[in-house]
């Protein structure tokens, strides 16, 4: 496997698959994880966490196919493409299991992953993800419309650029609650000033929302994570992705857990580190990886998600609760 040993700070390194260059970063030792960014992002979104992950796991953050420095073509940006190519990057790294965390689209590209490959995953953790409802944030919806690639290519001229990223930034430090995650969003808005990143944002949006929302959902294929552990982490202040989308996890995976986490955004891993990375131990440490076994999860296809929902009120299916966990106390209630 490649890899950089814990303590070293990794280089970002490139890996030709299907003849598409995929850059990615890969830290420490010990059980993997796999890290996937949301949309417009790159693998450096996890860098509040990824030192502090790699002290316990090999951390695998990549950047996803159209974004950060991977290749921009004109390629399947479905989620189910991207699972593919995180089977296919695993594979060349030579690792087999992994836990799969996965931030906004990232969340939506995990549980596809998860959904794929079963044998390969160990468990599921979600961070503000998509395919749990199908509200989103206008911004993302205005991404689908015609005119967008001709409207960035103006909004993106340099001084137009510059002037739009400060005013972000501007925003995000009053410490409003509704502009927390605007500094990050700026420097989406920045990448944008690449053709080749608009168009592929453009097909990634556009394989996943609609003018109405979000149209990939896990909801008809959400009780098969009775078979595999499944975490989900949302900001209480949530602008991109409401935070009672939580409560829809737990809806349609009733063995989920669930962390609330107060004063944070969409990017809770970033608005709490120490706090995200507590929650990532805690769940691995207090779950057994799931093991793949065709029969049960041929059962579990004949049954459908009526089986769970049945051992759930018998009280055969462990309910878990939703925490809202206090940043300051690390209590939850």
């Amino acid at each position: 496997m490649s890899g950089n040993a814990a303590g070293t700070r990794a280089q970002v390194q490139h890996v030709t698959i299907h003849g598409h260059r995929r850059a990615y970063v890969v830290r420490g030792s010990g059980p993997a994880l796999l890290l996937l960014h949301g949309l417009g992002c790159d693998h450096t979104t996890w860098a509040p966490v990824i030192d502090s992950l790699a002290r316990r796991y090999t951390v695998v953050a990549p950047d996803l196919l159209g974004h950060g420095q991977s290749d921009k073509p004109r390629a399947d940006y479905s989620v189910g493409g991207y699972a593919n190519g995180m089977r296919d990057l695993l594979t060349v790294l030579g690792i087999d299991r992994v836990s799969v965390v996965g931030h906004s689209f990232g969340g939506g590209v995990a549980m596809q992953f998860a959904y794929q490959f079963p044998e390969r995953t160990e468990r599921l953790i979600l961070v503000g993800s998509g395919g749990l409802g199908p509200e989103v944030s206008p911004a993302i919806r205005a991404i689908t419309t015609p005119g967008f690639q001709q409207a960035m290519g103006v909004l993106t001229l340099p001084g137009v650029r510059h002037a739009g990223r400060a005013g972000l930034r501007a925003l995000a430090a009053t410490g409003i609650r509704a502009t927390r995650d605007l500094a990050e969003v700026a420097d989406i808005y920045d990448s944008f000033k690449d053709p080749r990143t608009r168009a592929a944002i453009r097909h990634v949006v556009r394989a996943v929302v609609d003018w109405r929302g979000q149209i990939v959902t896990m909801s008809d294929r959400a009780y098969l994570t009775e078979a595999m552990p499944m975490c989900v982490v949302w900001g209480r202040n949530d602008q991109v992705i409401p935070v009672r989308h939580a409560n829809h996890a737990v809806a349609l995976a009733p063995t989920a857990r669930v962390e609330i986490i107060p004063n944070a955004g969409h990017f809770p891993h970033k608005d709490h580190p120490q706090r995200f990375v507590k929650i990532v131990n805690d769940f691995i440490r207090t779950t057994e990886p799931a093991v793949y076994e065709r029969g049960r999860w041929r059962e579990l296809l004949d049954s459908g998600p009526d089986v769970v929902a049945r051992q759930a009120e018998a009280g055969e299916a462990p309910v878990a609760p939703v925490r809202t966990l206090d940043v300051r106390t690390g209590t939850g209630a």
